[in-house]
């Protein structure tokens, strides 16, 4: 090689390098959030004695199969209790909804905030860490408070987090509303990389407003869902309440096996919302 192609290389190969740096350097546009204000204007750090249960001043139950008893409309297995053996606190700042076989039966535990809290628009988060197993389905989701009134799907879901215990990596952040429901959400999944959900505590949360839904993993935005996107009605003008599950077995994960361990647990460190200042 010669002096003058030698020196023509080492130029080449700095300008690609400098390149590859800035463009590995350019910021994340979709990151770029505008500063947000936020204030609490509710929380539960559940902070009381082990085997206490959910604050009734914060929290009621749903119970049983569900009111057509077909497993909450998704073929679910188990049957919800208020017993503190499938929800109660841990006395270490955690709330513990426990999923457990009996044979051939299962029981675990819904908890909700229907009738106690409900809000408009804002930022719900959690810091939990999920069961795992096939034929698991731990959830932290809203609805509308309008459900009694113009049923499912009409009133719009929220699906902060909801995972699939046979793939203990990747959760999914989802929207059902008129028009795209069930089978035919909106979603997108968020994976960790060598690492896995139940494994250490995680923080889940949407920021949502008049126009989009953002969804976060530990501060990171991984999804958008924009009134424009939506391909039928957007029904997410209205307050929405929280609910806490860990469902076994349904439409959405399949069955329990006999490599489904139990008991299985989803243990919450808090749920926290925020409203913008102004």
């Amino acid at each position: 090689m010669n002096a003058m192609h030698k020196l023509g290389t080492v130029v080449l190969h700095t300008a690609l390098l400098l390149s590859l740096t800035f463009w590995g350097c350019k910021p994340d546009d979709f990151q770029k959030l505008p500063q947000r204000d936020w204030q609490l204007v509710w929380s539960d750090e559940f902070n009381d004695a082990a085997g206490a249960q959910p604050d009734a001043a914060k929290w009621t139950y749903d119970l049983g199969t569900g009111p057509g008893q077909d497993g909450w409309g998704n073929q679910e297995l188990q049957v919800y209790t208020n017993n503190p053996e499938n929800v109660s606190m841990d006395g270490a700042g955690n709330l513990v909804l426990t999923a457990l076989r009996n044979g051939g039966s299962f029981t675990s535990a819904r908890i909700k905030t229907q009738g106690l809290f409900a809000q408009q628009y804002g930022r719900f988060e959690a810091r939990l860490k999920t069961p795992y197993g096939p034929g698991l389905w731990p959830a932290f989701w809203m609805l509308g408070s309008n459900i009694e009134t113009v049923s499912w799907p009409q009133c719009g879901e929220i699906d902060i987090m909801e995972l699939r215990g046979q793939a203990p990596h990747i959760i999914h952040g989802t929207i059902h509303g008129p028009g795209y429901s069930g089978g035919n959400p909106i979603t997108k999944g968020y994976a960790l990389q060598n690492a896995r959900f139940d494994t250490e505590f995680h923080q889940f949360a949407i920021e949502w407003d008049a126009e989009k839904v953002d969804f976060f993993v530990d501060d990171y935005l991984y999804q958008r869902i924009e009134r424009g996107d939506v391909p039928g009605e957007w029904v997410y003008d209205q307050a929405f309440f929280m609910i806490l599950n860990v469902a076994v077995g349904g439409n959405y994960v399949g069955f329990p096996t006999d490599q489904t361990p139990f008991p299985q647990k989803m243990i919450v460190d808090y749920v926290r919302v925020y409203q913008e200042a102004n």
